[in-house]
């Protein structure tokens, strides 16, 4: 084994092992990003998920050699060290109720419409990683070069983890547009501290768009995941996913997430029906240790079914390799799942990075009351 693989996986075993330090362990890597008044969800310190469970485990309990037999990748399918993109060159602007979303790989999406240009989770970086040398490396060469993005109006960070919250694409896109960056409680003073201004609201409170042919709003969403940057820092800010209200139907983002008690979908729905969907359906091998934070593409679907969605884009997956599955696995999974319940396979798509999808209206029926 080369000396740069030992190194690589090296850094993987620490990164788990941040995982399942306790957070009783609090002067290592410990910082506080949040403060403020106990809640459903807050106790004061830390947040948590009200349904139960919020750290990495899942369906059984897996104790630390079963973490470091996954870090290790002794059950991992191999992946490619790259998979052939063609990228897409987006318009500037799409006007009024006409809706084009670009996967530009992971949990990035380029969603356009209302004169809006609106990015999920942004990141270009090469790692999903603390270090530039090593960690999860992208096998997808992102969907949109940076330099061919359009000007981004909105950004929406959904938690604090690596391959979601990557401080250097959000640099250079707030050095470039300045755009509203909406995130979770907590999630703001980390951007503050490179200099981005972002605002933070809690689960089911809600922000104004400006700028867009028609006003809009985001509604931070409750969904069952975890936070952490270093070690004992875990929870200190809070996880979301977001509802878009915009004219032409809403948008829902979960972001990164597991089912949990599988209330949470319930309580997005109703801010439905969605017109759009954007899912995760990876990282979800081995079960007993990845339920507790993903949902796989078989709970995807029945997210997508209890949100009511008209159409949904499955993300986080083929991108960086974080779990045991094959690189095309949560996808083929996927469409075998659409079958099994009868939904049209175009409804619910798992596209190439960089391939644009127009998005149809909700039907009359499925439009919600103002």
């Amino acid at each position: 084994m080369r000396i740069s693989e030992i190194v690589g996986r090296a850094a993987l075993v620490l990164a788990v092992a941040a995982c399942w330090v306790p957070i009783s362990y609090t002067g290592f890597f410990d910082d506080i990003y949040y403060r403020g008044p106990q809640s459903a969800h807050f106790n004061g310190e830390r947040f948590f998920n009200p349904d139960g469970e919020f750290g990495t485990g899942g369906t059984r309990k897996a104790g630390p050699g079963r973490f470091l037999r996954f870090a290790m990748g002794s059950d991992r399918t191999p992946w490619p060290a790259s998979v052939p993109v063609t990228p897409a060159h987006p318009a500037q602007r799409v006007h009024g109720t006409t809706l084009k979303a670009t996967w530009v790989g992971h949990a990035t999406v380029l969603l356009q419409t209302n004169g809006l240009n609106i990015l999920t989770d942004p990141i270009w970086s090469q790692r999903a990683s603390p270090f530039s040398f090593t960690g999860p490396k992208r096998v997808r060469a992102p969907g949109v070069a940076f330099d061919d993005l359009p000007p981004i109006d909105l950004v929406l960070i959904s938690h604090n983890h690596y391959d979601h919250m990557d401080i250097a694409t959000l640099k250079r896109l707030w050095e470039r547009d300045h755009p509203l960056i909406i995130t979770s409680l907590g999630n703001d003073t980390l951007l503050r501290r490179a200099g981005i201004r972002a605002q933070a609201r809690d689960w089911g409170e809600s922000i104004a768009i400006a700028g867009g042919d028609q006003p809009g709003d985001v509604v931070v969403e409750r969904v069952h995941h975890w936070d952490s940057r270093w070690m004992a820092d875990r929870n200190r800010a809070l996880w979301s996913g977001f509802t878009l209200r915009l004219p032409g139907g809403p948008i829902f983002f979960a972001g990164d997430t597991g089912l949990g008690d599988d209330s949470w979908p319930k309580q997005a729905a109703r801010h439905g029906p969605f017109r759009f969907a954007i899912i995760p359906i990876g990282a979800f091998r081995p079960r007993e240790l990845m339920s507790g934070n993903h949902i796989g593409p078989v709970e995807a679907v029945h997210v997508f079914r209890e949100l009511n969605a008209g159409n949904a884009l499955a993300v986080h997956w083929g991108t960086f390799q974080l779990s045991s599955e094959g690189v095309d696995e949560p996808r083929q999974v996927l469409r075998a799942e659409l079958r099994r319940n009868g939904i049209a396979s175009d409804r619910f798509r798992a596209t190439e990075a960089g391939e644009t999808i127009d998005i149809p209206p909700l039907q009359p029926a499925e439009t919600p009351e103002p």
